[in-house]
């Protein structure tokens, strides 16, 4: 038997949180939500720098809406937070598209620090993964020591390019500095793994989906 599906947000066809001229279904969280919930949500962007990075997000998705590429994003993001040096915590394989990243910051009056991340040439065996895995390569990638490194250069933003899914989920954890991602990695698709979703009901629908 399958299991009951339980609707979420991305079972809604109203999208009524955004345009308030619809109907909420009967699942909806914003229709549902508890107000100690809302309260502390709202309370926390009183924390730290977070209702000041909001305003700026806001800000950039405003005045460069469907104008900026996400390289300019994030320059323009880094300006109105005061962010000068920018880490870049980069994929190996990806080392031509972070240089030239690197280069454009500093053509815009920013500084690049990068830490690759085989940083430090560990082997993978040396921390239980199988020797197997060796085959693509010996050294295991090391995103809490990109993180560290960044965070001894007192980085003000960081920009993840290409960690490998879960190597950037211990980036996010131990980065001091807020963290922003340029490029996300998928070596099938060229880095652009929506194309897979764009093709989930057809060139991937048995790959997905199965039978179904």
């Amino acid at each position: 038997m399958e299991k009951e599906t339980i609707p979420t947000c991305v079972d809604c066809g109203t999208q009524n949180c955004k345009y308030k001229d619809r109907t909420y279904p009967d699942f909806c969280p914003t229709d549902n939500l508890k107000e100690e919930d809302r309260q502390w949500a709202l309370e926390r962007y009183d924390e730290g720098r977070n209702r000041e990075i909001m305003i700026a997000s806001a800000e950039v998705e405003y005045e460069g809406y469907c104008q900026w590429t996400r390289v300019q994003e994030i320059m323009e993001f880094a300006r109105k937070i005061g962010a000068h040096r920018i880490g870049i915590a980069n994929c190996i394989g990806l080392i031509r598209e972070a240089r030239i990243f690197a280069r454009i910051l500093r053509a815009n009056g920013f500084e690049a620090y990068s830490v690759i991340c085989k940083v430090a040439g560990q082997p993978k065996t040396s921390m239980g993964i199988s020797a197997q895995c060796e085959s693509i390569g010996a050294a295991m990638c090391n995103p809490i020591l990109q993180a560290r490194l960044l965070n001894e250069a007192h980085t003000d933003l960081n920009v993840v390019i290409g960690l490998c899914v879960g190597h950037d989920s211990l980036f996010y954890k131990y980065s001091d500095a807020y963290v922003t991602t340029l490029v996300t990695k998928d070596r099938v698709t060229g880095n652009n793994p929506t194309a897979a979703l764009y093709t989930a009901d057809s060139y991937y629908r048995k790959k997905f989906f199965g039978g179904k």
